[in-house]
């Protein structure tokens, strides 16, 4: 599920704060991205396995998103995730509801000519919280890990005439959160209905082609949780976990040449490495719209 909480592949002129894009001041990008993840393989520690007794797990993603520029090298960033999950086999069943809030700040400090390309460094920093009272404690077909949660983030790009590299790196600080229970077992007894849950690292690899009304990307990211523990043979997974992951993907974003305002995009990912954390197959569409509010001389 971290692969919604944290890994939500987002498109084009609504900007992420993993990418090297910036609205410009005073315009205001709002998306509409919708996502389907689907899973039947998962990582039980480092044992990879499926269960019969839960076959496919599925989740769809309702996502509204908004980009303003404070200014040109200021941006200003918020998305609220609508999410939907179930199991192909068992009796669990599946969870619907508003997931987390987030907002961020994307600062780019540094843009200069180096070499042969331009080399940008951005800074950024971010918050979610839970929107709804959602339960966490049901894993895998909870629609959130329901903690509060600040990051702290640096990317750097350089860009060559028409292709680029990007790279990013973020730390997640995760606030603890309370279950409906208050005896749970982790590697050892506890009594509390208190979870801490671990802090983790995100990592970011992007390259691909930048120009014109396109943009072309593959990616590769990975996320490690900084603590946490294994699940046990057969048992369901828990919040604190110890959930490790590496992805692969690729998106694309086109903007229409006779509706400006209006960019495209799609994209996909996949697990590829994991730990406690479901092969995720990751599909992801949206629309992007740019309303410019400076002030016109007509």
């Amino acid at each position: 599920m971290l692969a919604i909480c944290g890994f939500t592949i987002i498109a084009a002129k609504a900007q992420t704060e993993t990418d090297a894009l910036m609205m410009k001041q005073n315009e205001l990008c709002i998306a509409g991205v919708y996502a389907h993840n689907s899973w039947t393989n998962y990582w039980e520690g480092t044992l990879k396995r499926n269960n019969a007794n839960i076959g496919s797990v599925t989740s769809n993603e309702y996502h509204l998103m908004g980009n303003y520029g404070i200014k040109n090298n200021l941006n200003v960033m918020f998305n609220v995730p609508y999410i939907t999950t179930k199991a192909s086999a068992g009796t669990l069943s599946g969870l619907h509801g508003f997931q987390d809030i987030s907002f961020a700040i994307k600062w780019k400090p540094l843009s200069k000519k180096m070499g042969a390309g331009n080399l940008g460094v951005f800074l950024g920093t971010g918050f979610s919280t839970p929107l709804s009272n959602y339960v966490a404690d049901f894993q895998p077909l909870s629609i959130g890990m329901g903690s509060t949660n600040f990051n702290g983030r640096l990317t750097v790009d350089y860009l060559v005439k028409r292709f680029f590299v990007t790279l990013s790196s973020a730390y997640i600080r995760r606030s603890n959160i309370k279950i409906d229970r208050t005896t749970y077992f982790t590697d050892r007894q506890i009594q509390s209905n208190q979870v801490a849950m671990p802090d983790m690292l995100q990592f970011n690899f992007g390259t691909g082609y930048r120009y014109g009304r396109t943009i072309a990307e593959i990616s590769l990211a990975n996320m490690t949780s900084l603590n946490g523990f294994d699940m046990r043979r057969n048992d369901m997974p828990f919040p604190s976990n110890r959930m490790n992951a590496t992805m692969v993907g690729g998106n694309i974003k086109y903007n229409l040449a006779k509706l400006p305002a209006l960019t495209l995009q799609g994209g996909a990912s996949h697990v590829v490495a994991g730990r406690n954390f479901g092969q995720n197959t990751n599909i992801n569409a949206g629309l992007l719209y740019i309303i410019n509010f400076k002030k016109s001389k007509n």
